[in-house]
C-alpha cells in the first residue's frame, strides 16, 4: 500500500481513497460469509462511519484491519439479534386463555407446591430428576452427565419421583 494513502486518514481525500480501495471487497467478503439477508453493504457503510468517527485514534496502517474487524463484528451482532428475534417470534405468549379463572388459580397453586416439593428433594435427586424429566435425557445419559452408574441414576430419579408423589396428591 502506498504510504501517501495512509499519512492521515482524517483527510477527506485519503479517506475517500480508503473507501474506494476496501468498500467493495469488504462488502463481498461479508456477503460470501453471511449472505445477503443481513445487509452486508449497510454494515460496510457503518464500519466506514465508525472509522471516520475514530480516524484520529486509528493508526493509518491499522485502518484496513479496523474496517474488517468492525464490519465482521457488526455482522455477528446482527446474527445474534436475528436469532433472538426468531426465538421471540416462535414463542409468542398467548394473550388469551380458554381456561377458567378457577383452573388458572389451581394451576398456580399446584406449581407453587410442586416447586416447594422439588426444593425439598436433595440435590442429587433433584438434578437427576430434572435432567430426565425436563431435559428429556435417558437414564444412561443422566448417568454420563453426572458421572455415576445407570443404576444410581435410576435410583435417584425414582426416589425423587416417589418423594414428589408423596407431597403432591395430583401425581398419584
Amino acid at each position: 500500500m502506498p504510504k501517501s494513502l495512509h499519512q492521515n486518514i482524517c483527510d477527506k481525500i485519503r479517506f475517500s481513497k480508503l473507501y474506494e480501495k476496501y468498500a467493495q471487497s469488504l462488502s463481498n467478503i461479508l456477503f460470501y460469509k453471511y449472505g445477503e439477508l443481513l445487509n452486508p453493504s449497510d454494515k460496510v457503510q457503518e464500519a466506514f462511519i465508525k472509522l471516520w468517527e475514530n480516524c484520529a485514534k486509528i493508526k493509518p496502517e491499522a485502518a484496513k484491519s479496523y474496517l474488517y474487524t468492525t464490519a465482521n463484528n457488526m455482522m455477528l451482532n446482527e446474527v445474534k439479534h436475528q436469532k433472538v428475534v426468531l426465538k421471540y417470534q416462535q414463542v409468542k405468549p398467548k394473550d388469551y386463555t380458554n381456561e377458567s379463572p378457577e383452573f388458572v388459580l389451581r394451576k398456580k397453586e399446584f406449581l407453587k407446591r410442586f416447586e416447594c416439593a422439588l426444593s425439598g428433594l436433595n440435590e442429587e435427586e433433584r438434578v437427576a430428576f430434572l435432567l430426565n424429566k425436563v431435559d428429556g435425557k435417558t437414564h444412561k445419559e443422566v448417568a454420563e452427565v453426572l458421572g455415576i452408574t445407570k443404576k444410581v441414576a435410576e435410583h435417584r430419579i425414582y426416589a425423587a419421583l416417589n418423594k414428589l408423589k408423596d407431597n403432591l396428591e395430583e401425581l398419584n
